[in-house]
C-alpha cells in the first residue's frame, strides 16, 4: 500500500500543480510580444534578474545547455532585444544586456500578463483576495529562505 503524503508534501503537490497552472494561462498572453517564451524568459532575467550575464550564467538562470542558450540569445539579438558587448572586468568574455527596445518588450510582456491576472483577480471575493496577498506574502518569505 503506498505511503500517505505528508500535509507539506500535500501542499507542495498542490502548489506545484496551481504554480505550473497559472503560469501556463498567463503565458498566452506572451503571444503579443511577437517573442516565444525562451526568449521572452530569458529576456526577463537580463531586465528583472540583475543586469547582464555571460552566456553561461544567463544558460545557469534558465536552466539550459550553453548551445540552447546561444540560439536564443542569437533570436534576440536579431530582434534587437539584446546586445553583446565585452565584460567590463574581463575583455576576453562577453556580456549580454538588454537592449532599451528589450526592456520596452519585457515590460508590456508583463505588463501584460498582471493585466490579464488581474481581470481574473477580480472575480474573486474581497475575502479571497486578501486570503491571496497573505498566501504570497508567505511565499515571498519562504522563496528568500530558500536553499
Amino acid at each position: 500500500m503506498p505511503r500517505k503524503p505528508s500535509e507539506a508534501e500535500a501542499l507542495a503537490d498542490r502548489l506545484h500543480s496551481s504554480a505550473i497552472h497559472l503560469l501556463r494561462r498567463v503565458r498566452k498572453h506572451d503571444s503579443a510580444s511577437g517573442e516565444g517564451p525562451a526568449r521572452l524568459s530569458a529576456l526577463s532575467v537580463l531586465v528583472f534578474g540583475g543586469g547582464p550575464r555571460s552566456l553561461g550564467e544567463l544558460a545557469d538562470a534558465e536552466q539550459v545547455k550553453p548551445p540552447t542558450m546561444s540560439r536564443i540569445v542569437a533570436g534576440l539579438k536579431r530582434s534587437r532585444l539584446v546586445e553583446i558587448v565585452p565584460d567590463p572586468a574581463d575583455a576576453r568574455r562577453k556580456q549580454i544586456r538588454a537592449t532599451a527596445r528589450g526592456e520596452a518588450v519585457i515590460a508590456a510582456a508583463r505588463r501584460e500578463r498582471i493585466l490579464h491576472l488581474a481581470t481574473q483577480l477580480n472575480r474573486l471575493s474581497l475575502a479571497e483576495r486578501r486570503k491571496l496577498q497573505s498566501a504570497a506574502e508567505v511565499l515571498d518569505r519562504l522563496l528568500q529562505s530558500w536553499r
